[in-house]
């Protein structure tokens, strides 16, 4: 078992996202002492909150992520993970069109001063 200390510094996650994530049912320590309310975390809840820092680096948002972890077989986690990539995909080409838009901008501009 690892205090919350132990664990923030293993995962990469702040003690205060810790905090949050169990107040929303997200990653609940593996037990919590009655007498001094200290959290403890064990080697599965290492893996769900590596799984957690990857979901929220791959742009996932906190009700998406809970969607995730209610699912505890993960069977839709490839389908989800293929959904966000497909997402970010229309994003970059969204944006590589603003980016044309701003070119063409600029360059109808110098035509006009010249």
């Amino acid at each position: 078992m690892y205090k919350i200390n132990e664990f923030a510094e293993m995962t990469g996650l702040s003690k205060e996202t810790l905090r949050y994530y169990a107040e929303v049912k997200l990653l609940e320590p593996a037990y919590t002492d009655p007498s001094n309310h200290y959290r403890y975390y064990d080697d599965g809840s290492f893996f769900l909150a590596i799984l957690l820092v990857k979901l929220r680096g791959f742009g996932f948002t906190i009700q998406e992520m809970i969607s995730v972890m209610e699912d505890e077989s993960f069977e839709h986690l490839e389908d989800l993970l293929i959904q966000k990539r497909n997402n970010i995909q229309m994003q970059i080409e969204d944006l590589h069109l603003r980016i044309e838009e701003i070119d063409d901008f600029l360059a109808s501009g110098k035509e006009e001063n010249e």
